[in-house]
């Protein structure tokens, strides 16, 4: 695959060896020059339901009327794909913040929960299935290879954070569920849960990075060149485009 010089295919103990992503992918994306790489959640509302009464009834006082239709709003109304398993459901909210996010922040780019999805299904299976806590924070993190041209096909890249994110002071390896290499993450790295931290292993920091780096540029996910150009900014492969996009179709 090819890909940006700041960002790099991974690796998860609970995964591939080589990756989060199939061994050929890995390899193939490590060895080609790319183009370029990079709040809380606004609940899906659940329509009031009005019930027929057989007999009149006493009308409650205004104020008890106001708060059972402000419980009554509040029930987050989850797609079939996640009722299903597909995509785990802290996984969802954070793709979901990050839309409701970039909304507000860059409306033009029109991002959809689905493609940032589509990507973290492709790069990490959802953070290994989903094994998350509340927050977001990967129970197990994840690293991708090495790059310091031991693996066939990878580039050599060297320390660009003294080990800070990726744990190593010589060379540079992706990090996180959505796998950014650090220098990637220091120019794009942002807080998509409020705590005031921008972690490359927490989803839903990682879903907001994600969102911002396909939107650079000025792209419009909704036009099908905008949304091809934007995730082959992410990996310059046109098979890794058809993933991510057929995986967030199908969300």
């Amino acid at each position: 695959m090819y890909m940006h010089p700041n960002r790099r295919r991974t690796k998860s103990a609970a995964l591939v060896v080589a990756g989060l992503i199939p061994v050929a992918g890995v390899l193939a994306g490590a060895s080609s020059s790319s183009t370029g790489h990079v709040a809380s959640p606004e609940p899906v509302l659940a329509a009031d339901v009005e019930h027929v009464a057989e007999k009149p009834v006493a009308k409650a006082p205004a104020e008890t009327q106001k708060s059972v239709r402000k419980e009554s709003t509040s029930v987050t109304v989850f797609p079939a794909s996640v009722t299903s398993g597909e995509v785990p459901k802290t996984n969802f909210k954070a793709y979901r913040a990050a839309e409701t996010t970039m909304a507000r922040t860059d409306p033009t780019c029109r991002m959809g929960w689905k493609l940032i999805a589509g990507i973290g299904k492709v790069e990490s299976h959802h953070a290994n299935f989903g094994d998350v806590d509340a927050d977001g924070e990967l129970r197990t993190p994840i690293y991708g290879p090495v790059l310091n041209g031991s693996l066939a096909g990878n580039q050599v890249i060297s320390d660009t954070d003294g080990g800070k994110l990726d744990g190593n002071a010589a060379y540079d390896r992706a990090v996180g569920p959505m796998q950014f290499l650090p220098s990637t993450w220091k120019h794009y790295g942002a807080d998509g849960n409020g705590d005031e931290k921008t972690d490359p292993q927490n989803v839903f920091d990682a879903a907001l990075t994600t969102a911002r780096y396909l939107c650079d540029e000025g792209l419009d996910m909704k036009d099908g060149s905008g949304e091809t150009q934007a995730v082959l900014r992410y990996n310059n492969s046109m098979d890794y485009v058809s993933k991510v996009t057929g995986f967030a179709r199908s969300y």
